[in-house]
């Protein structure tokens, strides 16, 4: 594949962006780039075409490839750029102009891998974008190998350990588990569709050892009517990150995956280990201490303060990490304004807010810009959801502030129901049995089909804040204000 890469015309340093879904085409691709001393650019098969042309665009790419999960999105993007068709290869049920996929097994080996700087850029991920256009995120040889060994000595992954390649591979963790497998001498199942009936159906016909995924996945998975029927005792290290994840689905993850090891692995695209904690049990929620090669610190979040000044335990600020690590980036691609709001000196600014106990571990409790001021009051919607989704009766939830002329932001409740007759009295009486304070409570409740998501599951507020979702029809459930 490499040899067929360079007959295409790529080189050293040459972007090849790739829109696959999670299969041996792309885990191939992936390989062969590292051959060539290429930079892996791979780029959400979700986007649409317009976003999927802005990264092309903006990686500057020399060869596309895609394969149909994009349906006309990637080509269009190809189409709308005049690619030469040259340039562009088409993999499995991809449709368009190009190289077969198959056509480059057939070329020429290369005599030998690249020889590369460990400082040079092996890959670019591209941010989900939960706040506007992607941003690219170039990472090094170094920071690629430095992040993977710590994400297999933390969650204390073993040679030959199997698995489940169900995180998107345009994603961190993708990548992660990608990598983790090669240097476990492992097995990756890859699994280009994913549903949760098929994640349950892998760990048992394939006696996986290992699983590693995004709160909403476990969240899935453990809700499935058929899940006690499936077999998933091999599952011996169950990690998730990506998101917080409320300490009820912590119970359910533990009470029914039943692992020897449980872990809350927090970090990013940019520096991919923050912090980690394999005692969930005891501390449900909890991001527990500055992971290999990291120092976590908790600010505040005016940026006209001191960032080298560290808030005391249990008061909520924005958490810093440090540059200094070698699984960190150096900046943003062609994106200076970026870097001047994300990395201050030798500190990183997370966007997160989390405070420290009165152990030293850390909590994430939300991002800056999601907490809502009601009435003069800070409020973390992570709270109210956590209180919510404890509920049989919620399917999902997530909580936004929306302009309101009286308390400057009021706090509206988006709600998946778990049942048709289900109505916001019933919520509000949870919130108020809970002890939740009643400033805190939801002052509206909207029940929706779906709460929108991105392809690695992050919620996306802004898509609620703008209207952005599809309401659940029913006559029994009603939209009204609470007292």
């Amino acid at each position: 594949m490499a040899g067929g890469l360079k007959e295409r015309g790529l080189k050293t340093g040459d972007h090849l962006v790739v829109v696959m879904r999670n299969r041996y085409e792309m885990a191939t691709l992936y390989w062969a780039s590292h051959l060539l001393g290429l930079i892996f650019t791979p780029v959400s098969w979700r986007a649409s075409a317009d976003e999927i042309r802005y990264c092309l665009e903006d990686a500057e790419a020399v060869v596309v490839a895609f394969d149909g999960a994009s349906g006309q999105s990637a080509p269009e993007a190809v189409a709308s750029l005049k690619i030469d068709p040259r340039r562009v290869i088409v993999a499995a049920d991809g449709r368009g102009d190009g190289a077969r996929f198959e056509t480059l097994l057939q070329a020429s080996p290369i005599p030998g891998p690249s020889s590369p700087n460990e400082f040079s850029t092996c890959l670019m991920l591209y941010t989900s974008g939960t706040t506007g256009r992607p941003k690219g995120v170039p990472r090094s040889h170094r920071a690629e190998l430095s992040a993977s060994v710590s994400h297999i000595a933390q969650n204390q992954y073993r040679q030959g350990d199997s698995c489940l390649g169900v995180m998107p591979l345009f994603h961190t963790m993708g990548i992660r588990i990608l990598i983790g497998s090669a240097l476990l001498n492992g097995r990756l199942v890859c699994v280009p569709d994913y549903s949760p009936e098929e994640i349950l159906r892998l760990v048992e016909r394939k006696r996986l050892t290992t699983l590693y995924l995004v709160p909403t996945m476990f969240h899935d998975v453990l809700r499935h009517p058929d899940c006690a029927r499936y077999d998933l005792s091999s599952l011996s290290r169950v990690g998730y990150a990506g998101m917080t994840m409320t300490p009820a689905l912590i119970g359910r993850c533990l009470e029914q995956l039943k692992p020897d090891l449980f872990v809350n692995y927090y970090g990013s695209s940019e520096i991919y280990t923050f912090t980690y904690c394999d005692h969930l049990d005891g501390k449900p929620g909890c991001a527990g201490r500055a992971g290999m090669n990291q120092i976590i610190r908790v600010v505040s979040t005016n940026r006209d303060d001191d960032i080298e000044i560290d808030l005391p335990p249990g008061v909520c600020g924005e958490i810093v990490a440090s540059m200094n690590s070698p699984e960190a980036f150096k900046g943003y691609w062609k994106r200076p304004d970026a870097d001047a709001k994300s990395i201050q000196g030798r500190w990183y600014r997370t966007g997160d807010l989390g405070r420290f106990d009165d152990d030293g571990e850390l909590y994430v409790v939300g991002r800056v810009d999601d907490m809502i001021i009601s009435g003069g009051e800070n409020i973390y919607p992570e709270e109210i959801e956590d209180t919510l989704a404890r509920s049989p009766l919620v399917a999902g939830c997530a909580i936004v502030g929306m302009p309101d002329e009286r308390l400057g932001a009021k706090v509206i409740a988006f709600v998946e129901p778990a049942r048709p007759d289900l109505s916001p009295q019933q919520l509000d009486e949870i919130c108020l049995r809970s002890g939740l304070a009643r400033f805190k409570r939801p002052k509206e409740y909207v029940f929706v089909k779906a709460i929108p998501r991105s392809a690695s599951g992050k919620l996306l507020r802004r898509k609620l804040r703008t209207g952005e979702y599809e309401r659940f029809e029913s006559e029994r459930i009603t939209i009204r204000e609470t007292s």
